[in-house]
């Protein structure tokens, strides 16, 4: 019910910046608009809307008209990413970027603290009505995600059998990514794919149902409260179907591999830019970032139509197949037609609105692709959905022009003329908007199947699966041939998160015992023995070595292994029973074993640990070869893994340990590996 909410607020926010209703101001444009009995013509000046210089000045025409609806366009936006990057910066300040990487590390097994907290909750909700109604080129679809991940988060910690188990939480968000992407654009079974295909690390049949289960629920909810007010779920309902060419597969490829060129320019240039943001001085003024950011887009939007709506208006004006009746600029053709057979309208030849509406997407083309790059990981809450399709729609439909007025004045061409006679609808620009759509967003997330499936349930065009296959896999071939690794990933990789890559093969004859720490040359590993150290002993181990645990072994001579027990487990049970048990001091043994040996008198009285022991922990022995502890690593989500030689401990490897072991495979530095 969320994402209703943000979906109302964020359409009427966005539509304050051009003016305002004066039946009541918490109407948006289109819902004032509705009482009003404005012919059709005309429907875009009804009386009850009025703009910020009618309403200031008393009239909307002339220059200065112009300048100060301008000017409280740019006031407006700077004004929302404002109030939005402090919001971020004082409260939460995991509420910004996109979540979406930060979910699936959390989903591979690694806990960043507070990130699915209420507080990040509250804020990104806030903050993501304003960052997307300022203007800015971001979507609200990564946002939605995490918003949901957190109420799912959140739901986990009122019930035992979450909160105590890790791995069923975990399944517990794989589903919350569903149901986001399920609200986010109203495609459930997209959602479950998506959760599939890019978020999650292990998924199981019985979460694959539930997550569907999720969706289901979410995007039903979605649809009560019907925030589109035209009683569908998807965002960009298209009506036309007709059938496509054969042909026409070719400028749907050639989509795809702009798609793919795109996506790895962006990724590559974001990439650059963010990691720019972390090593110089400009990561010091997050809000001055994002006020000069705003202020450049606001300025360079406002003149051109194209850029000044809301993105996900101007995806679905480009989605659009041209009527008898609309009114749009990229529907001004030339009507030379005398019989109209239903709806579907004979190729016409562009008029003057259309050659306008070429020249503003292209130049709308060029700034989102610039704009979106500086955007995407700033400190407001962005997705990346959104502005990717609209690169992408604009492409197609650009092309879509194109190739039809090719067919409109070359008809009897060998390659129209089997297919296209005159006077007949052969191609339909919106059907290019939309492959071009599918094939950008493809060719920044890497994603395939979950991305044809939320394409054609967003806009309910059936047909259209194998021209949206074509371009999806074209771009992902394209964009993997000159970069590996899709947006998410390569920020995780920014970010230095441990994040072990399920898709990647490792190919090397590595042994565990390469891996392990301590290496040759190093001190021996730090152990607790069984029976024999005292609880000053264990507390200067805590204070002198950082570790997030330790093994437990049967004495120092024999070493060998009882089990494992955590660092924060053993500050807590030391403190507790200095204060609550009588007769702890400094030397007083501490046992994990089953039964203690009776004490002499004098002596003070012992520590039981045992219930703190973790007495299964995983081991591998010495001679295992690395292939097979990474997959262990992997499927299990592990954080460490002991090593044995003949049941003597020898060492231990962690995540860490892991993924630089296949940097330096890779011939990376290792240590340019950050984990902060």
């Amino acid at each position: 019910s969320l994402a209703g909410l943000i979906d109302i607020s964020a359409h009427w926010m966005t539509d304050l910046k051009e003016g305002v209703c004066l039946a009541g101001f918490w109407f948006n444009h289109e819902h004032c608009c509705w009482k009003s009995n404005t012919t059709f013509t005309d429907r875009d000046k009804c009386p009850e809307w009025e703009s910020w210089s009618q309403l200031i000045l008393g009239h909307g025409e002339g220059a200065f008209a112009y300048i100060l609806n301008y000017f409280m366009y740019v006031i407006w936006a700077l004004l929302f990413s404002l109030l939005a990057v402090l919001l971020v910066k004082g409260f939460a300040p995991y509420a910004c970027g996109s979540g979406i990487p930060e979910i699936k590390t959390i989903l591979s097994g690694f806990i960043i603290r507070g990130y699915l907290g209420k507080w990040t909750l509250i804020i990104k909700t806030i903050t993501l009505v304003l960052a997307v109604s300022s203007g800015l080129s971001l979507g609200k679809e990564g946002p939605l995600v995490h918003v949901a991940c957190c109420c799912g988060n959140i739901l986990c910690h009122l019930f035992t059998k979450y909160r105590k188990n890790e791995a069923k939480r975990r399944e517990v968000l794989s589903a919350a990514a569903a149901a986001g992407v399920s609200v986010a654009f109203g495609a459930p079974i997209g959602g479950v794919l998506f959760s599939l295909e890019e978020v999650s690390y292990y998924f199981p049949l019985k979460t694959l149902w539930r997550s569907f289960f999720a969706a289901l629920v979410a995007a039903f909810t979605l649809r009560s409260i019907n925030p589109f007010g035209n009683s569908r779920l998807v965002l960009f309902y298209v009506e036309f179907h007709m059938p496509w060419h054969l042909l026409e597969l070719v400028p749907f490829i050639l989509l795809g591999i702009f798609g793919g060129l795109w996506g790895a320019f962006f990724i590559r240039s974001n990439i650059a830019w963010c990691r720019r943001r972390k090593t110089t001085k400009l990561g010091k003024y997050p809000v001055l970032e994002v006020f000069v950011v705003t202020a450049i887009t606001a300025v360079l939007a406002f003149p051109n139509e194209y850029t000044r709506m809301s993105t996900s208006e101007l995806i679905s004006e480009l989605f659009n197949d041209c009527g008898i009746l609309d009114s749009s600029k990229l529907c001004e053709y030339v009507n030379d037609f005398n019989s109209t057979k239903g709806d579907d309208l004979p190729d016409r030849a562009a008029g003057p609105g259309v050659y306008t509406a070429m020249w503003q997407l292209a130049l709308a083309l060029i700034m989102k692709v610039f704009i979106t790059i500086f955007t995407f990981g700033m400190k407001v809450p962005s997705g990346l959905f959104i502005p990717s399709m609209a690169v992408g729609a604009i492409a197609g439909r650009l092309l879509g022009v194109a190739v039809e007025q090719l067919a409109y004045y070359h008809h009897d061409w060998a390659i129209f003329s089997g297919w296209c006679s005159q006077g007949a609808d052969c191609i339909t620009p919106g059907l290019y908007a939309m492959v071009g759509a599918a094939a950008c967003l493809g060719g920044v997330t890497r994603m395939t199947v979950s991305l044809v499936v939320i394409m054609f349930e967003l806009t309910g065009g059936l047909e259209y699966i194998v021209p949206l296959m074509a371009a999806a896999m074209t771009s992902k071939w394209v964009a993997d041939a000159i970069g590996r690794e899709g947006i998410y990933d390569a920020h995780i990789r920014l970010n230095g998160y441990p994040f072990l890559e399920a898709k990647e093969e490792f190919s090397h004859k590595t042994l565990a015992m390469d891996v392990m720490r301590p290496r040759r040359n190093d001190p021996p590993l730090t152990v607790i023995t069984q029976d024999s150290m005292t609880v000053e002993d264990v507390e200067t181990i805590i204070n002198e070595t950082t570790y997030s645990g330790y093994p437990v072994v049967v004495s120092r001579e024999s070493q060998r292994l009882v089990g494992f027990v955590l660092r924060r487990d053993l500050i807590i049970s030391i403190e507790n029973a200095r204060k609550k048990q009588d007769g702890i001091v400094s030397t007083s043994v501490i046992y994990f074993t089953d039964h203690s040996p009776p004490l002499p008198p004098s002596s003070p009285s012992m520590l039981k640990l045992r219930s703190i022991l973790d007495l299964s922990p995983f081991t591998v022995t010495d001679q295992t070869p690395m292939e097979i502890v990474v997959d262990i690593f992997r499927k299990l989500g592990l954080r460490q893994c002991l090593v044995t030689h003949n049941g003597k401990l020898l060492g231990i490897i962690t995540k860490k340990d892991v993924l630089k072991h296949i940097a330096q495979l890779a011939n990376q530095d290792p240590d340019s590996i950050l984990f902060n």
